[in-house]
């Protein structure tokens, strides 16, 4: 298992960016591909973004495409969320996540690791 600490979450105006910072310790951390999801109060989980660390393969959800942008920097094991142009309907607890393989995955049950969320609200 990887152990996952977000961090960076806040209150934004709509229009705003905020970056998203998830530090990882525990295992080889180029063995996992990384995801960011979100939870909205009382909506299910959703798929952000995800990588692989060969960066052959990043996904974006469809709300998110264009505005949202995943890295990482494997040498200090942290991963990013870039969020631009936020709008009111992007605020949730978001999610840092790893899955086994070097493949990125965009469903939640791929997923064994996950962190304990940071809050983010965009006001209109």
């Amino acid at each position: 298992q990887v152990q996952l600490v977000e961090s960076g979450g806040g209150l934004v105006q709509a229009g705003g960016s905020l970056r998203l910072s998830c530090a990882a310790s525990g295992r080889t951390f180029s063995k996992y591909s990384m995801g960011w999801f979100r939870q909205a109060s009382g909506n299910e989980r959703e798929f952000v973004a995800a990588m692989s660390w060969s960066g052959d393969s990043t996904y974006y959800g469809d709300s998110v495409r264009g505005r949202f942008t995943i890295s990482g920097d494997s040498a200090k094991n942290m991963v990013y969320l870039q969020m631009n142009n936020l709008k009111p309907e992007d605020t949730a607890v978001y999610y840092c996540a790893a899955t086994q393989g070097t493949r990125a995955r965009i469903t939640t049950d791929l997923y064994g690791s996950w962190g304990q969320g940071t809050q983010v609200t965009v006001s209109s």
